[in-house]
C-alpha cells in the first residue's frame, strides 16, 4: 500500500498542475491574441499577401504603371499603415514609396525612397551620383526624378481626391515640392487615382479572418458580461460605469479602442435623448432596456458592434413580448439589407433597394452601414448615413466589392403595446464579410436575444 508520504507527494503534483493550467489560462483571457511578437509576425504575412496579391491586380484595374506615395514624418498618407510593417509607427522624416508595375512577367517595383525596406518588402533605392547629396531635402527629390526618367512611365498616380479621404494624403506642400522638382514633362503624366488607395484599404486577404473572428468573439464576450449582473446592479449602476467597465477591461487586455463607447437606456415615458446631445450617466433600473456601441483595435484591424439588452424585472423570466419582437425587427433590417449587398453595386443602390423592401414589409428605421477594416470607418462604399436615408453622393456611389468587410449598422422603430405604444430604438451592428464569390455572411454572429440582467 502506498505510504501517508506518496499522497502528499501526488496531491502537490495535482495542486502544482492545477496552478500551472490556472496561469496559462489567465494568460490566454490577458493575451487573447497572443503577445506582440507573435501578432507583428502575423501582420507581417499579411502585408506580404497584400503586396503580392491585392496590389497588382488593383494597380492593373486601374491603369495605373506607377504610383506614389509621399508622407512626412506624422502627417501620414491615410494608406502608409496599410503599406508598412507593424513596427513601424510614424514616416521617417519623408517617406516615398514607389509602385511601378512592369507587367505580369517582371511584377510591380517596390521602391522606397527614405525609411526602410520594412522588413523586407520593399527595395531601398539609392543611386551613387546622389547618395552625397541631401538624401531627405533636394537630393531626395532629384533621387525621385531620376527613378522616374529611368523608368518612364505613362502615368503617375498621387493621392489626391475631393470625395475619398482615403484617397486623399498627399498635402498641398509634398505636391507643390514634387511638382517643382518633376518639371513640366512629368507634371503632365501625373493623374488621380481615387479607387487605387481606397480599394487597397478596402480588400482583405483571407489570412486575417481568423484573427478577426477571435477579435469579434472577445467583443461579444465583453459585452455579455457588461450587460450582466457582474457588472450591473439595478438601482446602483450607471450607463457611465459600464462605458468605463469596458474600456478598462480592453485596456487590461492589452487591446484598444478607435472610439469611446457609449451605453444608453430606453425606458418606458422616457425616449433616449438625440443622437447629437450630450451624453450623461444615468442609473440603470429593472424594466430598462439598454443600448451599446464598441469597438476595439488590434493589429491593425478594427470592430464594430451594437448590442441590445434588458433588465428584468421582479418575477420576469424574459423581456416583454413587444421588446422582444423590436429586436425581431432589426434583424429583419439584416436580412433584408444582406440579401441586396451584391457586388458591383453601389452603397447608394443598396440603400434604396433595401429601404424599399423594409417599406413593403411596414418596418421603420434607418439603414447606416459602413466598410470596416484597416480603419472602424473604413474605405469603400457607404450605405446611407444616419442622417442621409436618400443616399450620399460620392462616397455612396462607390462599388461593393469581393473581399471586403462591412459594419452592417442600422436600426429598426418598433412601437412596443407594453409600453402604451410608445416607439422602442433597437440598433444593431455585426460585422460581416463579403468572400471572393461575392457571398455575404456575417464574421461570427449576430444577436437574436436581449443580453439579460436578472
Amino acid at each position: 500500500m502506498p505510504g501517508r508520504d506518496w499522497f502528499i507527494r501526488l496531491f502537490s503534483m495535482f495542486i502544482l498542475m492545477m496552478l500551472a493550467a490556472a496561469h496559462l489560462f489567465a494568460q490566454d483571457i490577458k493575451r487573447p491574441l497572443g503577445t506582440l511578437r507573435e501578432q507583428a509576425k502575423i501582420q507581417m504575412q499579411w502585408l506580404e499577401a497584400r503586396m503580392d496579391r491585392v496590389l497588382p491586380t488593383l494597380m492593373r484595374r486601374h491603369g495605373v504603371e506607377m504610383w506614389l506615395v509621399i508622407c512626412s514624418e506624422y502627417n501620414e498618407d491615410p494608406v502608409f499603415f496599410s503599406l508598412t510593417a507593424p513596427t513601424t509607427f510614424a514616416a521617417r522624416r519623408r517617406t516615398i514609396y514607389v509602385f511601378h508595375d512592369r507587367g505580369e512577367t517582371q511584377g510591380v517595383d517596390r521602391l522606397a525612397l527614405g525609411g526602410g525596406s520594412q522588413g523586407g518588402v520593399y527595395t531601398v533605392y539609392r543611386d551613387p551620383e546622389i547618395e552625397n547629396r541631401e538624401l531627405w531635402g533636394k537630393g531626395q527629390w532629384a533621387l525621385l526624378r531620376k527613378l522616374i526618367e529611368d523608368r518612364n512611365p505613362s502615368s503617375i498616380a498621387i493621392n489626391v481626391s475631393n470625395t475619398h479621404a482615403f484617397s486623399n494624403g498627399l498635402s498641398s506642400a509634398e505636391r507643390e515640392m514634387l511638382q517643382d522638382a518633376l518639371g513640366e514633362k512629368w507634371n503632365n503624366r501625373l493623374v488621380r487615382a481615387e479607387l487605387l488607395p481606397l480599394d487597397y484599404i478596402a480588400i482583405r486577404v483571407p489570412e486575417m479572418m481568423d484573427t478577426y473572428r477571435k477579435m469579434m468573439q472577445t467583443v461579444h464576450n465583453l459585452i455579455s458580461r457588461a450587460f450582466s449582473n457582474e457588472v450591473i446592479t439595478p438601482g446602483k449602476t450607471t450607463t457611465e460605469d459600464v462605458v468605463w467597465w469596458l474600456r478598462q477591461q480592453v485596456n487590461d487586455m492589452g487591446l484598444g479602442l478607435w472610439f469611446h463607447p457609449s451605453v444608453s437606456r430606453y425606458r418606458q415615458g422616457r425616449d433616449r435623448a438625440s443622437l447629437l446631445s450630450e451624453k450623461e450617466a444615468v442609473p440603470i433600473d429593472r424594466g430598462d432596456v439598454l443600448h451599446v456601441d464598441f469597438g476595439i483595435t488590434a493589429m491593425g484591424l478594427n470592430t464594430d458592434t451594437q448590442h441590445m439588452g434588458y433588465v428584468l424585472r421582479e418575477g420576469e423570466k424574459e423581456p416583454p413580448a413587444g421588446i422582444r419582437n423590436a429586436l425581431k425587427n432589426a434583424n429583419r433590417m439584416q436580412d433584408l439589407l444582406l440579401e441586396r449587398m451584391k457586388p458591383g453595386k453601389s452603397g447608394n443602390d443598396i440603400l434604396a433597394a433595401t429601404l424599399a423592401a423594409m417599406k413593403a414589409e411596414g418596418i421603420e428605421g434607418t439603414v447606416y452601414t459602413h466598410p470596416i477594416g484597416d480603419h472602424g470607418h473604413g474605405a469603400g462604399p457607404l450605405i446611407g448615413l444616419w442622417d442621409r436615408q436618400q443616399g450620399v453622393p460620392g462616397r455612396g456611389d462607390v462599388l461593393l466589392l469581393p473581399e471586403t468587410w462591412h459594419s452592417i449598422e442600422l436600426a429598426a422603430v418598433t412601437p412596443v403595446p407594453e409600453w402604451d405604444g410608445q416607439k422602442l430604438r433597437v440598433g444593431q451592428e455585426e460585422d460581416a464579410g463579403i468572400d471572393s464569390d461575392g457571398n455575404v455572411s456575417w464574421i461570427l454572429s449576430r444577436q437574436t436575444e436581449f443580453h439579460l440582467v436578472k
